[in-house]
């Protein structure tokens, strides 16, 4: 019998971590994955990584909407191209509106996942093309109609996307030694802002505020993982004391478990600390989502106006809990219902 094939499109860093478990679960259900990628900042490296054979097609275009446009059009193409007579039975991508496209025109069913309902420009093309749109269950569902995630297609699940690919990690100390973090130190995890993104574009000087602050402070070591190589690149350049910058993809997950606090100007980072029990600040720029708002008033994430305002100290680290990405599987494989297929 003839495997069912399951086309994937990965376009940012977090997908291969979102996507990594689902790929193991559908492999050992007997489907076929075949996975396309895009070269923006550590996606490549984290496949290589992971080992999770793909095929690169396109990279990103950067901020302006004009370039971002003509590449959404060019990479759908390009994949379009690669894809046709494969013979997939469905495509699946946290927000790709490249594969959104490209299935359309092919005539595949394709699932779209997100968790920040104000990335609207994205949202307009995705909802509107996507057979089926999954969005965790404390974002409002009308917020997301209004971009064309209809009753029939939105499927809502419960908790974060965190919860479901950290399912089953085991930190491992030895990516501290890797890094050269000085023992004792209160270790601070920063990410840089989304200066790319379309729902991000303002600028940041408090990231750069809160940067300066940790490096002036004894007993603070802070790690920061840049998005792009020119963001890397401004950060050492500063040559600020006890601040290190990774070279490449790391454990960035046992690098959160075993920091103190994370600081960061985007989402995914924030709530996988939130999700192993670490104390995380916010300085996103732009408007906070549903997301994020059901983690404040959990106490889980706290909104960072001023340097001043963190709490530099040691902390207890203990278990935390998880969910089965078996799920996410479920009801990503789920038939549409009647009136979702565009």
């Amino acid at each position: 019998m003839l495997r069912k094939r399951i086309w994937i499109d990965l376009t940012n860093s977090p997908h291969v971590l979102i996507f990594k478990p689902l790929i193991e679960i559908l492999d050992e259900r007997e489907y076929e994955v075949k996975v396309t990628a895009r070269e923006f900042a550590q996606t490549v490296p984290l496949l290589d990584l992971f080992d999770i054979d793909y095929t690169p097609i396109g990279r990103h275009q950067g901020k302006s909407l004009i370039r971002k446009a003509a590449g959404l059009f060019s990479r759908s193409r390009r994949l379009q191209k690669w894809a046709d007579g494969q013979g997939f039975h469905l495509a699946v991508s946290h927000g790709s509106n490249d594969l959104a496209l490209a299935a359309f025109r092919l005539g595949v069913p394709h699932v779209t996942m997100q968790d920040y309902e104000f990335n609207t420009a994205s949202h307009r093309v995705n909802f509107r093309l996507s057979t089926r749109v999954l969005f965790p269950d404390c974002v409002d569902a009308e917020t997301l109609r209004g971009f064309g995630a209809t009753v029939e297609k939105l499927v809502r699940y419960p908790g974060l996307k965190e919860e479901y690919y950290l399912h089953g990690f085991r930190p491992n100390e030895s990516v501290l030694d890797e890094l050269g973090v000085e023992p004792g130190n209160v270790l601070v995890t920063m990410r840089t802002p989304a200066t790319l993104a379309t729902y991000h574009r303002f600028e940041n000087p408090l990231f750069d505020e809160v940067l300066s602050y940790l490096a002036s402070r004894q007993g603070v070591t802070t790690v920061v993982l840049p998005r792009t190589e020119q963001q890397r690149r401004d950060v050492v350049s500063r040559g600020l004391a006890n601040v290190i910058v990774p070279g490449g993809a790391v454990d960035g997950h046992s690098l959160v478990y075993f920091s103190d606090l994370v600081i960061s100007a985007g989402g995914t980072i924030n709530r996988e600390a939130a999700v192993l029990g670490v104390p995380a600040y916010t300085i996103f720029a732009g408007r906070v989502g549903g997301v994020d708002q059901h983690l404040m008033a959990a106490g889980k994430l706290k909104r960072l106006e001023r340097p001043s305002e963190l709490v530099l100290e040691k902390r207890e680290r203990g278990p935390f809990e998880t969910r089965d990405p078996n799920l996410l599987a479920d009801l990503i494989l789920s038939k549409p219902r009647a009136g979702d297929v565009p």
